[in-house]
């Protein structure tokens, strides 16, 4: 479950994803702009990989009218999610699960963040392919996650810029090789244009690049 059983690791949730990843904050609120030029004032939105509750808290803030769903595989994530949204828990219908346990919609909108990249390229795709089928024509994806190949040189170099970001020094700690070894060996992260790919793959068209921040990088997607 890649540690989000782990109490300790849900507890430090909010406080290391937001030191991880660049823009943690303006990418919810890009995905929020994204989702709104198709989600009408009282849409229906699928969060997928909601555990945590940041980009559900960030919805629910701007679009009062939105209904959320969000779906998550982790119990105690979803409850730290509950936590987060506080007053505005209400507005969310949490589902533990993976994405075949998700409503079948249709949705005005969906998001898929920081998730994709723990799946393998058979399960990105069975994924992709269901959250395509709970929106309805029209509706955009709205996915960001590690997006790089395991395979080139290149990678190492990335992935130590992207450990000295997360580090308060502004340079990798000592522990940063084994993480970033670890990182290569086990995540299952494909190349951008193996992302795109699969999205089209899906049945997803108008794939857009609107996000990058080292080795992170975001599209949204049209369902036609």
């Amino acid at each position: 479950m890649h540690g989000f059983e782990d109490p300790a690791a849900v507890a430090r949730y909010r406080d290391t994803t937001l030191a991880k990843v660049p823009g943690l904050a303006a990418l919810h609120r890009m995905s929020a702009v994204l989702l709104a030029e198709a989600v009408p004032d009282d849409g229906q939105v699928l969060v997928l990989g909601a555990g945590g509750g940041l980009e559900l808290e960030a919805f629910a803030s701007a679009h009062p009218g939105w209904r959320l769903t969000g779906v998550d595989p982790s119990a105690p994530m979803l409850q730290l999610a509950a936590r987060t949204m506080g007053a505005l828990a209400p507005r969310a219908r949490l589902v533990e699960g993976t994405i075949d346990d998700a409503p079948t919609g249709p949705f005005d909108g969906a998001t898929c963040l920081l998730t994709l990249h723990f799946l393998t390229i058979e399960q990105r795709l069975h994924t992709l392919r269901a959250l395509w089928r709970r929106l309805r024509p029209g509706a955009p994806l709205v996915v960001a996650h590690h997006s790089f190949d395991p395979h080139d040189p290149d990678a190492t170099r990335w992935l130590r810029r992207s450990a000295a970001f997360a580090s308060p020094s502004g340079r990798p700690g000592s522990d940063s090789e084994a993480s970033i070894a670890a990182m290569r060996e086990r995540l299952p992260a494909v190349p951008p244009d193996e992302d795109v790919r699969l999205l089209a793959a899906a049945g997803f068209e108008r794939v857009e690049l609107f996000y990058a921040g080292f080795t992170f990088r975001g599209w949204v997607a049209l369902r036609p």
